[in-house]
């Protein structure tokens, strides 16, 4: 059978521009997905899932600034870790959007959504000086853990194994440790002698 070629769309290379779409899911609902949850369950984890996902991209966010902005005798250690914690952030950040999308919901990632989800305080524009940087490091660090492990926790008794080993494997493992290594460079000891 043949066709005629003056029937057919005329193909080209052009990429089709500026198109707009309408909105097919709304942020805070959850499609039905077949992952042996109820939907309250998902709702649920979605919420607090997205909650941390916003905070820990604003956990990666300051991390990078302080790494740039990193002044003192200690500027290379640290300039090193912060860049190393903040690469750190990025595979738990995809992985809770992950398990969102997974939940059947919708992951924050307009980062203007994440300014106005966020818990973390803004910090000041400029520089600070660096044990205010650490602190506010371990500031953000403990307002993702709290709300870790209360998620965790109310996961679990949800029956929802998935979020639960996230939030504990991922986001409190990798925290606490972070939180460790920052802790410790706000200890006052004598550099050259005892």
């Amino acid at each position: 059978m043949s066709v005629n070629p003056s029937s057919r769309v005329r193909e080209s290379s052009q990429p089709w521009l500026h198109q707009r779409g309408t909105e097919i899911q709304a942020f805070g609902t959850v499609r039905d997905f077949p992952v042996g949850l109820p939907r309250e369950t998902r709702e649920y984890s979605c919420q607090r899932l997205n909650q941390v996902l916003a905070d820990t991209q604003i956990l990666y966010s300051l991390y990078k600034k302080h790494h740039w902005l990193m002044r003192g005798p200690t500027f290379y250690q640290l300039h090193l870790l912060l860049d190393k914690h903040a690469s750190e952030q990025l595979p738990i950040i995809d992985a809770v959007a992950e398990r969102i999308q997974t939940l059947g919901g919708v992951a924050v990632g307009d980062p203007r959504q994440v300014a106005e989800m966020t818990v973390i305080p803004r910090p000041p524009d400029g520089v600070e000086e660096v044990p205010a940087m650490l602190s506010r490091l371990l500031e953000a660090h403990e307002t993702i853990l709290v709300a870790a492990h209360d998620a965790a926790s109310r996961a679990d008794e949800m029956g929802d194994d998935g979020t639960n080993d996230l939030l504990v494997s991922q986001v409190i493992r990798t925290g606490e440790l972070q939180a460790w290594f920052l802790a410790e460079h706000l200890v006052d000891t004598p550099l050259v002698r005892a």
